[in-house]
């Protein structure tokens, strides 16, 4: 379970899965490289979970077709009932009147 391992401990596992998913889809670390625009040694890097940017993650995911993993990680957060009644409140509810300029 990932909440109770280390920050670093999760690195290594998100590493591993880039690198199965990697494997799965008999992916080259070169042509995954080249492929998100990133050098080898980065590809590698992530893979071996040294803490990869998020710029880095994201275009992995993209070559690797699993942006949806994204998603799920991080889903859109749902609008508080208090949040969707205040913004119903600042909707316009008519048109003005245009004023003369004359």
């Amino acid at each position: 379970m990932l909440g109770q391992q280390t920050n670093d401990e999760i690195l290594v596992e998100v590493g591993q899965r880039l690198r199965s998913y990697r494997l799965q889809r008999n992916i080259t670390v070169a042509d995954l490289a080249e492929q998100a625009g990133l050098n080898r040694n980065t590809v590698l890097n992530a893979e071996a979970g040294r803490d990869p940017r998020l710029s880095t993650l994201v275009a992995i995911l993209r070559v690797l077709g699993r942006l949806d993993a994204l998603e799920a990680f991080l889903p859109t957060p749902p609008i508080s009932p208090l949040q969707l009644v205040k913004s119903r409140a600042q909707q316009r509810q008519r048109a003005s009147k245009a004023k003369d300029h004359g």
